[in-house]
C-alpha cells in the first residue's frame, strides 16, 4: 500500500462523537513507552503525524487520521506507564473500553509491546480482554533493532510460549517492527489493505 494523504481529523474522549464515515478503522494502542507515535509516523511516512514526546503518555484522547480517504488510523491512549492521576488513569480505561466494545467501524486493533521485554502482566490482561470481548486484533512487537535476529526469535517465542500456557490455543497474528529502520512496514500495510480489499468485495 502506498500512503498518498494521511490527514489528521479530530481528537476526543467521546465514542459517540467519532467520526461517523462509514470506512474502516485500525486502533494503535499500547503501553506509554512502547513507541507508538514514532511507529505511526514511520507507518504513514509523515515525520509528525502522531506527536512523539520524551514523556510517556502524551497520548490522551482517541486521535482520528484519515489515510488515502480510505480508512481511519486510530491513535489511542497508552496505558501503564502514563504520568497522570489515578482519576485520569480511570477516564482513560473508560473511554477505551467503550472505544473497543461500541465502535462498529473497528476492523482490528493493534496491541503494540516492547520485543526488548518479557511478557508484561497489563499487555497480557488487555489482550485477553479483547479476547473474551471478540474484538480482533494482532500484536506488533516494536524497537526490533535494539536487539539481533536470534534475540528476536527467542523474545517472540517467549511470548508465544507465555500466551499458549495461558487463555489462547494459538498466537495472534504478529509483526515485528522497528520505526527508526521502517522494519515491518510493508507487512502491517499489506495486512491492512488486504483487510479493506477483502471488506470491499464482501
Amino acid at each position: 500500500m502506498k500512503i498518498k494523504s494521511a490527514e489528521f481529523v479530530m481528537s476526543n474522549s467521546d465514542v459517540a462523537k467519532c467520526p461517523k464515515n462509514p470506512i474502516p478503522e485500525y486502533a494503535f494502542i499500547g503501553r506509554s513507552n512502547v513507541g507508538k507515535s514514532s511507529l505511526i509516523n514511520m507507518l504513514t511516512q509523515r515525520k509528525s503525524l502522531a506527536k512523539t514526546s520524551g514523556r510517556p503518555g502524551k497520548t490522551q484522547l482517541i486521535n482520528h487520521f484519515k489515510i488515502n480517504d480510505e480508512w481511519f488510523l486510530v491513535d489511542l491512549p497508552g496505558y501503564g506507564y502514563a504520568r497522570v492521576s489515578k482519576s485520569t488513569k480511570k477516564v482513560f480505561q473508560k473511554f477505551i473500553t467503550e472505544y473497543f466494545r461500541k465502535r462498529k467501524q473497528l476492523v482490528c486493533g493493534f496491541v503494540l509491546v516492547d520485543i526488548r521485554h518479557e511478557p508484561q502482566k497489563i499487555d497480557l490482561e488487555f489482550m485477553q480482554w479483547l479476547g473474551e470481548n471478540q474484538i480482533p486484533f494482532c500484536i506488533i512487537f516494536t524497537k526490533a533493532d535494539k536487539l539481533r535476529p536470534s534475540q528476536i526469535e527467542k523474545h517472540i517465542e517467549n511470548y508465544k510460549a507465555k500466551l499458549l500456557e495461558d487463555v489462547w490455543e494459538e498466537m495472534p497474528q504478529y509483526f515485528v517492527t522497528s520505526a527508526s529502520k521502517a522494519i515491518g512496514r510493508d507487512e502491517v500495510l499489506e495486512f491492512i489493505e488486504q483487510i479493506n480489499q477483502d471488506l470491499k468485495n464482501s
